[in-house]
């Protein structure tokens, strides 16, 4: 095999990562030792309720809770809930898109949080609770703003979808104990009073 200082060594190597980042560039995507991988945010309420049903989700390998979308660098939780970082609690994900679709994705987004409410879901009120999209190339932005348009035309959540699409922004993950809430703390209240009836009514695992 070649290795660097014999002929073609450099080229080829030069070749790969130009190669990888247009890829990263182009389609927010990554390359791992198994594969492609690709990245999604989503905003839609308390993360805790979206982190769990994502993480049930064929196809996605990762999620992580935390804040995106404001201005201050490496918000806390207590911060982000004053309201005044501009932050939305939101999820990262990782997904196999041979596996899941960026368009399901999106569609398991409209069902995981009511879409018509403005800067909040049920009791929890606030900015930081504003149900948001933010998208990682062009083509996000193209899935996710007919993927809107569509829900809006359809009617089915009898009022206007208030969801707004930007940029994805740097990605703060939350504190150790936000992740994976929910599958640590079943038997808590806003677990099983506010969770769980969701997981329910998409049939997932509660």
């Amino acid at each position: 095999m070649e290795t660097a200082g014999l002929p073609g060594y450099s080229g080829r190597m030069k070749a790969l990562c130009i190669a990888a980042a247009v890829l990263t560039a182009a389609e927010g995507m990554a390359m791992t030792s198994t594969g492609t991988t690709a990245t999604a945010t989503f905003a839609g309420g308390c993360f805790w309720c979206i982190e769990e049903i994502f993480r049930q989700t064929p196809g996605v390998t990762k999620v992580v809770s935390g804040y995106t979308g404001g201005q201050k660098a490496n918000p806390t939780y207590k911060q982000v809930c004053s309201g005044n970082t501009g932050h939305a609690e939101a999820v990262q994900i990782t997904y196999d898109p041979a596996k899941v679709s960026y368009e399901k994705l999106l569609n398991v987004f409209w069902h995981s949080h009511d879409p018509t409410q403005l800067n909040r879901q049920g009791a929890d009120v606030g900015t930081q609770y504003r149900s948001a999209i933010f998208t990682h190339s062009e083509e996000q932005k193209k899935a996710a703003e007919g993927s809107k348009a569509a829900l809006n035309a359809s009617g089915e959540r009898g009022g206007p979808v208030v969801t707004v699409i930007e940029p994805a922004a740097k990605f703060y993950p939350a504190e150790d104990y936000h992740q994976e809430y929910y599958a640590n703390n079943r038997e808590q209240p806003y677990c099983r009073n506010v969770i769980q009836p969701k997981l329910k009514k998409l049939g997932l695992q509660e």
